[in-house]
């Protein structure tokens, strides 16, 4: 059983590294039906990133159309080395980044771990939360507005580690930062999201009761 594992996830693999490869081929030529392709496959988790990360619905689909556009201008930059999902995530995060500077906001890279001097990033909370529309069942929906009370930091680990179901080292890949980060990021964030969660378990069985 184990070697017939072994076998298969040495399968994927290949079959990845091929489809990367085409990938990059075909971003070099920059193939019109491959990128509308891509942008078919990739356009709701996209969003949904960059909801994650800006909180609000208009800056979000602004992001998605550039990083779009940096796709087709620096297609021949990527080499097919690594997933195309991590390389595209990491265009997105950049210009969220830049937009923050833009805006005089703390960037991702800037904001810190929870500390006891305060919050660093908060999200806008004055408009429901822009993963409704992504979420099937209730549940996920309510989950989605709790990820969205937590730092930036940790939100984003969560997001790519849970629900893009990347790697560590992906991840660390996307946000450039060392493989330790990533992984204090994911401990933290998974005990800033567990009270949370607690509390709307609470509050669920508090309406049923009554």
């Amino acid at each position: 059983m184990r070697s017939a594992a072994i076998a298969i996830s040495v399968e994927q693999a290949e079959q990845s590294q091929h489809e990367n490869a085409a990938i990059a081929a075909g971003l070099k030529r920059q193939d019109p039906e491959l990128l509308d392709h891509l942008i078919e496959l990739y356009q709701h988790r996209l969003l949904r990133y960059l909801l994650f990360l800006t909180g609000k619905r208009e800056v979000a689909e602004d992001l998605f159309q550039e990083t779009w556009m940096r796709v087709l201008i620096r297609g021949g930059q990527y080499n097919g080395k690594a997933r195309f999902d991590t390389w595209l995530f990491a265009i997105a995060r950049n210009l969220v980044i830049d937009l923050s500077r833009k805006r005089t906001m703390a960037s991702l890279d800037e904001m810190s771990d929870v500390s006891d001097e305060g919050r660093g990033f908060e999200i806008a909370t004055d408009s429901p939360s822009p993963l409704d529309e992504f979420q099937v069942s209730e549940d996920r929906a309510e989950v989605a507005a709790v990820l969205l009370k937590l730092e930036a930091n940790y939100r984003e680990v969560l997001v790519l580690r849970f629900h893009e179901e990347m790697s560590l080292e992906e991840i660390a890949s996307v946000t450039r930062a060392p493989l330790s980060t990533v992984k204090s990021r994911l401990y933290r964030g998974l005990a800033a999201l567990k009270p949370e969660l607690e509390k709307l378990r609470g509050c669920r069985t508090a309406e049923a009761i009554g």
